[in-house]
């Protein structure tokens, strides 16, 4: 079954569903680091993704984001030059009530009866003004860093911002 749009499942309403224990048949997380480059570093720039709404962000639209900042910054940066951190983790379950389609349906279906749904997957739950990810690198490099954060908004379901945390004052 394919993945469905972003819009199904970018808002949230209700408590969230977190007790995998619980839960047969998860699928596993997509995302497969949230500390990469040089953590032991010191790099005086930190710079962070900050969600402007509230939403819900599938585990496989933060892959796609960690990968795109990381390539970015792997390759013109260098391994040991940064410190990129995903700041969130997928914890909700999403749950899907799979309709079926086309001629025959109306027998094959039973439409909404007992339609709690099977879990395809994961999401992260964050709210407006939260950090998202949060890059550490040198004075030189905080122009890449910046465009790397940008490249991961553009991955996500919601409208961010890039905030300097840390070294404001060397950026002028």
């Amino acid at each position: 079954m394919p993945i469905r749009p972003a819009r199904t499942y970018r808002y949230f309403s209700g408590p969230a569903y977190t007790r995998r224990e619980y839960v047969k048949g998860v699928p596993g997380l997509r995302v497969t680091f949230f500390d990469m480059g040089n953590p032991k570093g010191d790099f005086p720039i930190e710079i962070s993704l900050i969600s402007k709404e509230a939403g819900q962000i599938r585990h496989n639209a933060l892959e796609a984001a960690r990968v795109a900042a990381n390539r970015l910054l792997e390759t013109r940066v260098g391994k040991s030059n940064y410190h990129l951190k995903l700041r969130v983790y997928p914890h909700h379950v999403l749950r899907e009530n799979p309709m079926a389609v086309g001629a025959g349906a109306d027998r094959i279906s039973d439409g909404m009866r007992l339609a709690f749904g099977r879990p395809i997957g994961a999401a992260a739950r964050v709210h407006a003004g939260q950090r998202l990810m949060t890059v550490r690198v040198g004075k030189e490099f905080a122009p890449i860093a910046k465009e790397a954060l940008r490249r991961a908004a553009g991955k996500l379901p919601m409208p961010c911002s890039l905030q300097v945390e840390k070294g404001q004052e060397l950026l002028q």
